[in-house]
């Protein structure tokens, strides 16, 4: 502590928590990166994951198509980067254009907003294979070089886990609260829970979970079938002390819709819980 600059950026004692100089709290806000003149962004939501597979990017894609339909300018960072499958979802395709200093968004039939690294390379199924930092630092690109115009919500779709990309855009981002999106599985739910302790950890407001893969309703008669088991949604809220959103049935039209790259045609409404927690935001 003798040499302490109190340069909170470039000191390692302030990865664990800070060094204790008075003054010198670890602060995640001196790591925020600026909005740059070319945008103008009111809340930056994050809809994260413990683990892949359970309907995050879908998730995603559909509450930015809710908010827009109500009247919102809404906008998508595609933070998944060796993943990236939002410009799919809304049939996006071709490269992002830029200008001298900043990188244009594509913009879908609705309006919305769109940057994904599926937008800067020739052929979408090209694989990205990067280490860490690398994909940490074009993250934060795309809020510093991006020029998003003006944005009620930004949703930025993060990869799963608790890594590497997760810690830059929460210490980056001034982001606003998250949405956690689980599955049924115990195992599921036990790896969320991973996800919840990270954003309080960042103290990042917890917005609440989303159960995806839920239920499947007879077309039929009907009836509702839990195909992954009993859903877990109340009680692992009940633990975290979040709330409980909303639990989406396994719908083929709604996957159907993705991947024909028309999520904006699908009018399911199984979000309404979600998207007014996230108007909620001050």
């Amino acid at each position: 502590m003798d040499e302490c600059t109190h340069d909170c950026g470039s000191c390692s004692s302030c990865g664990d928590g800070g060094c204790g100089e008075q003054g010198h709290e670890h602060r995640p806000e001196d790591f925020l990166a600026e909005q740059n003149e070319m945008s103008n962004i009111r809340h930056v939501i994050g809809v994260m994951s413990g683990k892949g597979g359970v309907g995050k990017s879908l998730i995603t894609a559909s509450l930015a198509v809710e908010l827009k339909r109500q009247g919102y300018r809404v906008g998508v960072l595609d933070a998944d980067v060796t993943g990236p499958s939002i410009p799919r979802a809304f049939g996006v395709t071709g490269r992002a254009q830029s200008t001298e200093t900043f990188i244009l968004p594509r913009e879908t039939k609705t309006g919305i907003q769109l940057m994904s690294l599926n937008l800067l390379v020739d052929h979408e199924t090209d694989p990205v294979v990067w280490r860490g930092p690398m994909v940490g630092d074009l993250v934060k690109q795309f809020w510093t070089h991006v020029a998003w115009g003006e944005i009620d919500y930004l949703l930025v779709d993060l990869p799963p886990g608790t890594g590497d990309v997760p810690l830059t855009i929460f210490q980056s981002l001034p982001v606003n609260g998250v949405i956690v999106v689980t599955s049924p599985q115990e195992l599921v739910s036990m790896i969320v829970t991973k996800a919840v302790k990270m954003a309080k950890m960042m103290n990042i407001p917890v917005l609440g979970l989303v159960e995806n893969y839920g239920y499947f309703k007879c077309p039929d008669c009907g009836s509702e079938h839990s195909l992954f088991g009993a859903s877990h949604l109340d009680e692992v809220a009940r633990q975290l002390e979040v709330p409980a959103l909303d639990r989406l049935p396994i719908d083929p039209e709604m996957g159907a819709k993705c991947d024909a790259g028309a999520v904006e045609d699908f009018k399911g409404g199984y979000l309404n819980a979600s998207v007014e927690a996230i108007k909620k935001l001050k």
